[in-house]
């Protein structure tokens, strides 16, 4: 291993080593896929990320990945996770996203008031290997494509594009002054084509549209959460209590400007929701909270934070002794701007992060990535990740390993075809367990 440069090193001395670092690993090498013998099987991962969930909860979230290939992936980001740490890594770190997939980029309402484009979620990030978060958001590029109908050859271009727009982004931030890389954003490719799309869906999930839908009038209380089980249910009020108390501690991780606008907003109902697909059988509530009258409508989540399926692939020096610190905290290093009622708590022993739940956030729907549509969002999702990585890693050591060539982008797209056949493998598996009724699977939508 090249020795690593001290903190003050040149800029130079910087990209040397991370030219070295392709003694370690060869950018072509980034190629390869194939299952190891330990390779846990596709029941023996999903059990495994059971732990600490709501086991009542778990056939909601397999009859989600039931639906396709990439909603399978989508859900499996443990055995993933298993996979990558078992390929040889440069030594480069950064804070990753850790689910790094095609949907889990987005809109979402700066503090400002402006839409912007960016990661957004985080429930996996922690310190750890670059190359982890571009392998897997590479295959999702093809796992998605091909659900949107295009042939490999078109995915396999939109992961060049994606690896291609990685590199170019890496080359200009490693010359980038840090103050100016902590607010740059991403504006290429913003104006048309799938992105645009989005930003335009997410101008409409207003705050108040969200309350419409989870919420009814009731004649005597006003508008509280609707029961909607099992997807949306009232608490019971000993429980309700015990979220409202966590508010507290969750208060205190904001800083003074933001708690005084959380002050200005009163606690009305809590209810328990169903989120996502990776993240169904965590425990997720959701606070309904009104400001300046009941048209000024503010809903909090308060997500509960299991640890990163990387964490038992990582040194125990990257843990954390809170997981909503650590989702918050990532979100942070990651994000130019976030959400500004993001924070953490603890309840009932568990640890949570708490944000928005819905203020003009959208996503990208994989059927809108057909065709040239999918180099397109690629080529944003690049740029953007790189981004990510650049705040929170060393930018100048990323381009030095990366380069100029097309080395990493042709070696990264031929893995991400391989690896989308190995999920799409899994998923068979994953099929055949639900028929045979080692794994119970329910639909609800």
């Amino acid at each position: 291993m090249p020795k690593a440069p001290t903190r003050f090193a040149t800029i130079h001395e910087r990209l040397a080593y991370g030219r070295a670092l392709r003694d370690v690993v060869r950018r072509v090498d980034h190629d390869r896929w194939k299952p190891g013998p330990k390779r846990p099987s596709v029941l023996e991962a999903l059990r495994d990320a059971e732990q600490g969930r709501v086991a009542e909860l778990l056939p909601i979230k397999y009859g989600r990945m039931s639906v396709s290939p990439f909603a399978f992936f989508r859900g499996a980001a443990t055995l993933m996770a298993a996979d990558l740490a078992s390929l040889p890594v440069t030594g480069a770190q950064v804070q990753i996203c850790g689910d790094a997939h095609v949907r889990n980029l987005g809109a979402y309402a700066s503090p400002d008031g402006r839409v912007v484009f960016d990661i957004n979620d985080f429930d996996e990030t922690c310190r750890g290997p670059w190359e982890w978060d571009l392998k897997r958001l590479a295959a999702s590029f093809v796992m998605a494509g091909r659900e949107a109908g295009n042939p490999d050859r078109m995915c396999k271009d939109a992961v060049q594009a994606l690896v291609q727009s990685y590199r170019e982004a890496m080359k200009l931030f490693s010359t980038m002054p840090a103050v100016e890389l902590a607010r740059y954003q991403v504006h290429r490719h913003l104006d048309d084509g799938p992105v645009e799309h989005v930003l335009t869906k997410a101008e409409r999930q207003t705050p108040s549209l969200a309350m419409q839908k989870l919420t009814v009038n009731d004649h005597k209380r006003g508008r509280r959460f609707a029961e909607r089980p099992p997807l949306l249910t009232r608490v019971k009020p000993k429980l309700a209590n015990a979220v409202l108390g966590a508010l507290g501690e969750y208060r205190n991780t904001l800083g003074p400007n933001r708690q005084l606008v959380l002050d200005a907003y009163k606690p009305v109902d809590v209810a328990f929701k169903v989120v996502g697909t990776g993240s169904v059988g965590t425990r997720d509530y959701v606070v309904l909270c009104f400001g300046n009258g009941v048209e000024d409508p503010l809903i909090l989540q308060v997500k509960q934070a299991v640890p990163s399926s990387y964490a038992r692939h990582l040194p125990a020096s990257t843990s954390t002794p809170h997981e909503g610190k650590r989702v918050a905290e990532g979100q942070h290093r990651m994000q130019t701007v976030a959400d500004p009622f993001l924070g953490w708590t603890t309840l009932d022993g568990h640890h949570y992060l708490v944000r928005q739940l819905s203020d003009h956030k959208a996503s990208i729907d994989p059927a809108d990535l057909k065709g040239a549509a999918l180099v397109e969002y690629a080529l944003v999702c690049g740029e953007i990740f790189a981004k990510g990585h650049a705040r929170a890693g060393d930018a100048a050591v990323m381009y030095g390993y990366c380069g100029d060539a097309e080395k990493l982008d042709r070696a990264i797209a031929t893995f991400a075809i391989a690896y989308a056949d190995q999920a799409t493998a899994d998923f068979d598996q994953f099929k055949k367990a639900i028929r045979s009724g080692a794994i119970k699977a329910k639909l609800v939508r």
